[in-house]
């Protein structure tokens, strides 16, 4: 099938079904998308399920297509109309159909639906092409779908049961038929590549897609396949506790000789390599380890060959995730260590003890549940299979604090922002402008929560997101979609970044400006928007002053102060959701945003990055990593959906010192940390691969919340990992 013909068929599809119920429109859309999206099985891969992105579909996710629900891509679609080779009755035949898509398309008619306060608060939403202090974001991501279910149920089970609600609940009948046109849809792709796989003769992946269609699996290969080919028809970017889903067929495969370790793990590298050349670049989480798991020795076996594939491939995706607690198998956190003393990025370590606790304070929901809480993306926290928490916002903190100091006005670009609360010369003490800045942030957090209800209201109205919800807790039971009142939980995060720099920054304005009068108030405003020039004297009372990451108690008390304000200000502004919390990630948005940010009052200059997370920026953190660490934990962990952690340690340290990196991070983790990314870099590594890249092609960094190699990242997103702290 050519672009050209898929996107006549879609479109006429979905003219056909344009007013019918949302969930047999998608459902009819879908089953066309299936027949073009999937790519064949290549030579020497013992697993199906390759899928192209395309310029104009329906989607949960950016990264799948250009914006949730139904979207149009028209550069990419004309790009791909050419490369087909299409004709020019065909290529004036698409204009028209692209122009139809562009009055569909969801972005657009969700921004024309906002109230005028919205507008005037987010002109722009794309936070790489603008410099507002707030933006949206059009997504529904974050569903960690019920793959425990879906093995034990299989495609059909899963009709039987779809099936048996239909008869009781007749005014869902539409949302019930479309998850049964979906799944029809799904056992047609599966069959497809079985007959792929027979002609290039591979029997077993043959046999196992023919099963999976719509038996449930029996064997490791057929439960691997079933997830893998559900995971991407459903569009979900994220692949959960997959030891606790998959253990139990590898551990019968193994006694019953059905396969070998050495098979499994074939396989498994086969899925890894898959999971990667999908370059969802933030997301391809799969999770192993912790606590609430139904068969924690076969769990294991599972976790111990993850890890070991994660080491063989070697690739920026999946984001292999280690979840451990106090008396689980040691024998797992020493492997991990293991994989990532040889200068691998995974796994990353999440500490249970803290995160299970954390996690039922913060989401309100019981001990059982909080066990199951998962890590998607760059690091934001939902439930297992019955929650959501798309992160639908970004706020910079400290573009919000240039505007503050400015009088409602963005310094860099001269332009009217947020709100006016005074001139900075005005306010007669600290706290007075702290809490001008504190409405200012009040202020976008209103926005951007009832920003992200409308959205998902506005989605619901528009599409089922049929494959996650009938893998998500009560969906089908209430006969509901997942936006539409379906999910147990559905909540919303907020994305923060600036937060150590704006504390920083308050900091210094605090002790510099109104306690010590060392600078004046207008001296202040004129060398920041000076970029410092003229103003080196200042700059360096600034750099001077002391920054988060030090166990300095001044500032650390201050950015305690900023932590718990925003995570409570967020979690105030419910909107009508079950919860809405900040999360404390990354993924380059500190060095992005930090783009279109003025100099700031801790001494960084215009448009250079903001410190990743709530790490201390970039050399900043001079008393040692004890230190450092002491200032992290100081930070409250039951607040909010996920933060970040990021660690850089010389293989002297991690590997040739053991004991001493072992004792390290327990105590670290014993006193509060809730989890960490570790880079293991010999020094002068950064520095070497900015200088002679092609030394250094397969040099994988973690970045904040996601991994990639350091050659292919932008130069400025290169030094700001480069001036991190190694120990």
């Amino acid at each position: 099938m050519t672009f050209y013909t898929y996107l006549k068929t879609f479109t006429e599809t979905y003219r056909i079904h344009q007013n019918d119920d949302v969930s047999l429109r998608e459902a009819a859309c879908i089953e066309v998308q299936s027949r073009y999206e999937f790519l064949p099985i290549q030579p020497g891969e013992l697993l199906a399920g390759r899928k192209r992105v395309l310029p104009v579909g329906f989607s949960n996710e950016p990264l799948l297509g250009r914006s949730v629900c139904w979207f149009v891509d028209r550069p990419r679609a004309m790009q791909q109309l050419i490369s087909d080779g299409a004709s020019e009755a065909e290529i004036e035949d698409a204009e028209t159909m692209l122009a139809f898509w562009e009055e569909q398309e969801t972005r657009k008619n969700l921004r024309a639906a906002y109230p005028q306060d919205i507008k005037e608060a987010m002109p722009e939403d794309v936070y790489w092409e603008h410099s507002e202090v707030a933006f949206p974001l059009y997504r529904v991501v974050g569903a960690y779908l019920d793959y425990g279910k879906l093995l034990r149920l299989g495609i059909r089970g899963l009709k039987e049961e779809i099936e048996a609600y239909r008869k009781t609940a007749p005014s869902s009948d539409g949302f019930y038929r479309g998850c049964l046109i979906a799944l029809d849809a799904f056992s047609a792709v599966a069959r497809r590549y079985a007959d792929q796989a027979r002609e290039i003769g591979n029997k077993p992946l043959s046999d196992a897609l023919d099963r999976i269609a719509t038996e449930a699996p029996q064997t490791f290969l057929e439960a691997i396949q079933l997830v893998w080919l559900y995971s991407l028809i459903s569009g979900v970017l994220n692949y959960g506790r997959m030891d606790d889903d998959l253990g139990d067929f590898l551990a019968r495969d193994l006694a019953s000789g059905r396969t070998t370790e050495a098979e499994a793990l074939d396989v498994l590298c086969c899925l890894w390599r898959l999971i990667d050349e999908r370059k969802t670049v933030f997301h391809g989480r799969v999770i192993i380890g912790g606590k609430g798991r139904k068969n924690e020795a076969n769990a294991n076996r599972f976790a111990m060959l993850a890890m070991e594939a994660s080491r063989i491939v070697a690739e920026a995706e999946p984001q292999l995730s280690l979840r451990f607690h106090e008396g689980q198998d040691p024998a797992l956190y020493e492997k991990a260590l293991d994989v990532i003393g040889e200068g691998k990025i995974y796994p990353m370590l999440y500490n249970d003890d803290v995160n299970i606790p954390s996690v039922e304070k913060a989401f309100c929901v019981s001990r059982e549940e909080a066990e199951q809480y998962c890590f998607f993306g760059c690091g934001e926290y939902v439930i297992r299979h019955k929650s959501i928490g798309s992160p639908n916002g970004i706020i910079n903190l400290l573009k919000a604090l240039e505007v503050t100091l400015f009088n409602g006005r963005d310094m860099l670009y001269d332009k009217p922002r947020g709100l006016q609360k005074g001139a900075f010369a005005d306010f007669e003490t600290f706290e007075q402008f702290y809490a001008a800045y504190r409405d200012q942030l009040a202020y976008y957090v209103d926005i951007l929560a009832r920003q992200q209800k409308q959205e998902y209201d506005f989605c619901a109205g528009v599409g089922s997101f049929l494959f996650i919800s009938m893998l998500m807790d009560d969906c089908l039971a209430r006969g509901k979609s997942l936006l539409a009142g379906g999910v147990r939980y559905l909540g919303g995060t907020l994305e923060t970044y600036g937060n150590i720099n704006t504390a920083n920054s308050l900091y210094a304005i605090k002790t510099l400006v109104f306690e010590q009068k060392r600078i004046a108030k207008q001296t202040l405003l004129d060398a920041l928007k000076a970029d410092f020039k003229g103003f080196e004297k200042e700059r360096a009372l600034l750099l001077q002053a002391e920054k988060y990451g030090n166990d300095a108690d001044g500032v650390d008390a201050l950015a305690v102060d900023l932590h718990e304000f925003i995570c409570n200000t967020v979690r105030d502004r419910q909107a009508g959701l079950h919860s809405y919390m900040v999360v404390i990630i990354n993924n380059e948005a500190n060095t992005v945003l930090g783009r279109f940010t003025g100099a700031s009052a801790d001494g960084r200059k215009a448009r250079e990055p903001m410190a990743n997370a709530n790490n201390p920026a970039g050399g900043t953190d001079r008393n040692g990593v004890t230190a450092m660490l002491n200032s992290l934990v100081k930070l409250r962990t039951d607040l909010h959906a996920g933060a970040v952690q990021n660690l850089t340690f010389s293989p002297e340290l991690f590997n040739q010192n053991r004991p001493v990196l072992k004792t390290l991070l327990q105590t670290y983790f014993q006193n509060g940390g809730q989890q960490c990314m570790i880079n293991v870099l010999r020094r002068g590594d950064l520095e070497d691969a900015i200088a002679h890249p092609e030394r250094h092609q397969s040099l994988l960094v973690r970045v904040g919340g996601f991994s990639a190699r350091f050659v292919t990242l932008s130069p400025d997103v290169q030094r700001e990992i480069a001036s991190r702290t190694l120990y």
